[in-house]
């Protein structure tokens, strides 16, 4: 049989080789009682079960991936999502029936969505829907399995589920690049590939997966499979020589330091993880600690988490700092009861510092932790989506005012240094208008705001590129005013652990950069093998002929 090639659209990068496993979709049903009121209790409890199960894993999993899981469990607990199956269970369907045509209704509509991100959203009510079925039905939601998966779609339920610990790729017929199956996959090193199209079934096979170029090979040849295994050999030869420098300090081939941090979305990454591959943390989000069962956390389990933090940081004697960044919701990342509902443009609405100043009897208790957590390391604040002054200021009041009480009550605390994540435009444009301690660059939403284009809508991210000029000069200029303000600047979004992108930081004048712990070792044999010198000769040069014209 000739090898069959297939391209779709890179999600996740990496290579991986190996048999397909396809996911078929749930096809059982159940004996319908022909009683109406209980085929609504048995709906109801189908609910109740299997919005305890999307709890519990995000309780295992905690971190980002709760916060995706958080999502779904928000949609089951909507009454409004079951309202049509009540509605069609009293005029006489079976409950399994009824449940699967509304909510296929309702997946229809995500699917049809002009707007990507809700397109990107239906894999999470196909899943709900489908471990609703699964509890009707009597049977496992789960799926235990791993290796390369081919489905038609993959909600991140189930990729949580799964053992990815031998490695694995995902392929799938729809997806989307901006799913959250898809920022579960990058943040594992898991290649995935989405948008191949057809029926996934034809995909079953031996096959080659290229996750940065989005190429599938189906029965390769032996000269196809030689050069892959070739290119394969490259890339673990690479990887084992970053891995050598991972603990030594990072500095350009001439000379210049550069501080690589590490981003964090929950403490549990940290286990296991040595304080020496880093200079410190340069971004710790503390959504995860919002999307428990109910109520919000309390200061004491605020602070512990906060604690352990800085604890880490330190544990090997080395004063390494910790930044912490407060309440991030809104957006894409709703929380019950805090967040606002029903906002036509949630991207630009009520989210980031804003949600904390509109409920600051929230936000004086996640000071209060970061106020005593500081007794105990180098701790950092930093606020989010901040866009003018009058918001870092009124953050400093409310700290101030909370370290004063903490004073008084005799509880140990210590005023942390306050600064901001510049990623609103204008805050970038007048930077030094912001009297913060250090400024953050999140290149992610700053290079979208700049280009006004979004990275998870397809026809247009292109255009979200961090290396577009307009966003370079941005970098550097906040960089020359940070410097000359005489504050830190850093990078902590995606574009600070790219290969490809940090000599271009570099040059614009950045000396710090954040990242996944995964990226470090690559981000500093990248960092080595920049020569200011070099481009300084390139750009003398460049004026040189200018000036001869």
């Amino acid at each position: 049989m000739s090898e069959v090639r297939l391209q779709g659209h890179s999600a996740s990068p990496g290579l991986a080789a190996g048999p397909v496993v396809v996911l078929a979709a749930r096809t059982a049903s159940r004996q319908a009682t022909g009683d109406p009121v209980r085929e609504a209790e048995a709906l109801r409890a189908a609910l109740k079960a299997a919005a305890a199960d999307i709890a519990a894993l995000a309780e295992r999993t905690g971190g980002e991936a709760a916060d995706m899981l958080g999502f779904q469990l928000a949609l089951i607990e909507d009454d409004a999502l079951a309202e049509g199956a009540f509605d069609a269970i009293g005029a006489g369907i079976p409950a399994d029936h009824a449940w699967r045509e509304a909510l296929n209704a309702e997946i229809a509509g995500y699917e049809a969505a002009e707007d990507e991100y809700f397109r990107a959203r239906a894999a999470d009510l196909t899943d709900v829907r489908d471990r609703v079925l699964a509890e009707l039905n009597g049977e496992s939601a789960h799926a235990p399995t791993s290796g390369i998966v081919a489905a038609h779609d993959l909600p991140p339920s189930r990729f949580l589920g799964m053992d990815w610990s031998q490695g694995g790729a995902i392929l799938l017929a729809a997806g989307s690049p901006t799913s959250h199956v898809a920022m579960l996959a990058r943040s594992r090193g898991i290649p995935m590939i989405v948008g191949l199209g057809g029926d996934p079934a034809r995909l079953a096979g031996e096959v080659l997966v290229d996750g940065a170029t989005g190429a599938v090979v189906i029965d390769p040849s032996p000269e196809t499979r030689r050069a892959f295994e070739s290119r394969r050999g490259e890339d673990e030869v690479r990887a084992a020589a970053a891995a050598t420098g991972l603990k030594e300090k990072a500095a350009t081939a001439d000379g210049t330091a550069i501080a690589v941090l590490i981003n964090i979305a929950e403490p549990d990454e940290l286990d296991g993880l040595d304080p020496a591959i880093c200079d410190g943390i340069g971004l710790v989000r503390t959504e995860f600690l919002f999307h428990g069962a109910g109520a919000l956390p309390d200061e004491e389990h605020q602070y512990s988490v906060y604690r352990r933090m800085v604890e880490w940081a330190v544990s090997d004697g080395v004063q390494r700092a910790v930044t912490i960044r407060t309440l991030d919701a809104g957006g894409d990342k709703p929380i019950a009861g805090l967040t606002e509902d029903g906002e036509s443009n949630p991207f630009l609405g009520v989210r980031g510092i804003r949600v904390s100043l509109k409920h600051p009897e929230v936000f004086r208790v996640q000071l209060r932790a970061l106020l005593r957590a500081a007794v105990h390391g180098p701790l950092k604040v930093m606020l989010p989506m901040v866009t003018v002054p009058e918001e870092i200021e009124a953050s400093r009041r409310l700290m101030s005012e909370e370290f004063a009480a903490l004073n008084a009550a005799g509880v140990a605390a210590r005023q942390p240094a306050l600064g901001i994540m510049v990623e609103v435009p204008a805050a970038a444009i007048a930077i030094d208008m912001f009297d913060a301690d250090f400024f953050s660059i999140g290149s992610n939403d700053l290079t979208q705001y700049i280009t006004a284009a979004a990275r998870d809508i397809g026809n247009v991210a292109y255009l979200a590129d961090p290396l577009n000029p307009a966003v370079l000069r941005m970098v550097e200029r906040v960089a020359a005013r940070g410097a000359a303000l005489g504050r830190e600047v850093s990078l902590c979004g995606d574009a600070g652990g790219e290969p490809a992108i940090i000599p271009h930081l570099i040059a614009a004048g950045l000396r710090t950069v954040s990242m996944a712990p995964v990226q470090v070792a690559a981000a500093k044999a990248t960092i080595r093998a920049v020569d200011l010198r070099r481009a300084a000769a390139v750009e003398a040069g460049a004026v040189c002929q200018d000036a001869g014209k």
